[in-house]
């Protein structure tokens, strides 16, 4: 599984405009044969930074993805909106799906 962790900065004044262009994205993210998941959270200590959690089934779905249409359209549009660079964790797991948590059990 590709499991990847994205910083986004958003500029303050285009978070209205962030928070809609990631939701229409998303639904088209999740609608992908190898998407296992793609989640946005809002930092609560940073109302302008924004934290994307995706998971793909394996290498070829994450290739997909950003061949696709809607994953080039969206890094056409993004940039504009942000504050800075982008920070990023892109690792291979094993497994192809969340695992139940163990601890405590």
């Amino acid at each position: 599984m590709i499991f990847i962790v994205v910083k986004q900065p958003v500029r303050a004044k285009c978070a209205d405009e962030w928070a809609a262009l990631v939701e229409k994205f998303s639904a088209l993210v999740r609608a992908e044969a190898g998407n296992i998941s793609y989640d946005w959270y809002r930092s609560p200590e940073d109302p302008n930074m924004w934290v994307l959690i995706e998971a793909y089934r394996d290498e070829a779905a994450g290739k997909a993805h950003v061949e696709s249409d809607h994953f080039k359209a969206a890094m056409a549009e993004m940039p504009r909106l942000l504050a800075a660079a982008p920070e990023i964790i892109n690792v291979e797991v094993p497994g192809t799906s969340w695992s139940e948590v163990s601890e405590g059990s």
